[in-house]
């Protein structure tokens, strides 16, 4: 029996409350969960019965017989509204809420479509834009019409040719609407690079979009926008990419509920190839290690069947970036390779602000022989890093 997990916390914030409870019989749409403060509200994904409410998640047991329909949302004052009541949030991967996001006027700013799909092996959003690109120029203009904004972008990386041309028929007759093209780097994605590429506007580490009067929302979000006011549909389903060791090799889903357990999305890509390794959730560079019974989520944009680990027994210094591979996602993928962390540092444009470390320079990756050195002094035989070039 597959029973749905739904956390209460798949966004910025503290998690949601359940207004639920064990043994109650819930709607596909259905509203489960509110939002206590900096939050976004959750609904059921599918149609069941309340087998567990926790402090961290709710879980159903789906019924037999499941609709593809749902509870639409009410009718609500404006199309900001409706965002707010559909849940929804950033679905790239950082979860912030897209209504307090959006709430913000720029008559003299612009709007930035996020289409980079930037990390490695995902490929949904490239797929959704080829297949639906009419769909996300509806999206830009929702959300122009929200902000104000005179002028939007849709920026993407050059080598999505297919999806680039689509995007051009769908912006020709759409002047204020222009399709801008990246290279292909990482991370092309991040809203500090894209906004230094696209406007020339350097952003200081931890200083935000709006603070240059743009607003920048990824792809993928847009569609749960449109979805919220053309079809009164909560955030209740999620495209995401299945790849790695799986017998089909990139594997696209759309509108998977959320909830699912990604067993059963790797079994619908073919199943493992053996040998396998680890799950990561989520993209190569910033992923996280799961389990078979982990959840789809609204932040889910991967589920990446790894190979096994190879054995390094020798001692590892870890190299860590702001832009990829965390202190603690480095020393986990050492400890399972069973090495001995004996040294780490920081990337030399990680600066701290507000007791958080960031990027002064996304994309740039300098050399890092002195840090390597000192590793080495240290007692480091190989290095462990997540994304520098050098």
């Amino acid at each position: 029996m597959t029973v749905f997990y739904i956390p209460l916390k798949q966004h910025v914030g503290a998690p949601c409350e359940a207004l639920v409870k064990k043994g109650d019989a819930v709607k596909r749409g259905e509203l489960i969960a509110k939002p206590n403060g900096l939050g976004a509200n959750i609904h059921a994904s599918i149609s069941g019965e309340i087998s567990e409410v926790t402090k961290e998640t709710i879980a159903i047991i789906p019924n037999e017989e499941q609709e593809v329909d749902y509870v639409k949302l009410k009718d609500e004052a404006s199309n900001l509204a409706l965002i707010e009541a559909a849940g929804i949030v950033g679905a790239g991967g950082a979860g912030f809420p897209t209504h307090v996001k959006l709430n913000v006027e720029i008559p003299e700013g612009c709007f930035i479509a996020n289409a980079v799909e930037c990390e490695a092996l995902l490929s949904h959003n490239i797929k959704q834009i080829r297949e639906y690109s009419d769909q996300l120029i509806r999206g830009v203009k929702y959300v122009m019409e929200i902000t104000k904004a005179p002028k939007s972008y849709i920026a993407i990386k050059d080598k999505n040719r297919q999806a680039v041309i689509e995007l051009l028929k769908a912006t020709k007759d759409e002047p204020m609407i222009e399709v801008f093209r990246l290279p292909d780097i990482y991370p092309a994605g991040d809203e500090r690079m894209i906004i230094r590429e696209l406007l020339g506007i350097v952003l200081e580490p931890g200083q935000l979009p709006i603070e240059v009067n743009t607003v920048v929302s990824n792809s993928e979000t847009i569609k749960h926008i449109v979805e919220a006011i053309e079809d009164r549909k909560p955030f209740i389903d999620k495209d995401l990419t299945v790849s790695g060791r799986v017998k089909d090799e990139s594997h696209v889903f759309f509108n998977v509920p959320i909830g699912l357990p990604v067993k059963i999305l790797i079994d619908e890509a073919g199943g493992y190839i053996e040998p396998h390794g680890e799950i990561v959730l989520g993209g190569p560079m910033t992923g996280r290690s799961g389990e078979e019974s982990s959840p789809v989520t609204k932040t889910t944009g991967g589920v990446l069947v790894a190979m096994p680990f190879p054995q390094e027994s020798r001692k590892v210094g870890i190299l860590i970036c702001e832009c990829g591979g965390s202190e603690e996602r480095l020393t986990e993928i050492a400890n399972n390779m069973g090495a001995e962390v004996v040294a780490s540092e920081m990337c030399k444009r990680m600066v701290e602000v507000n007791g958080r470390y960031r990027c002064s320079k996304p994309g740039v990756c300098p050399g890092q022989a002195e840090k390597v050195m000192k590793m080495k002094k240290e007692g480091a035989e190989v290095v462990l890093t997540g994304t520098c070039s050098d």
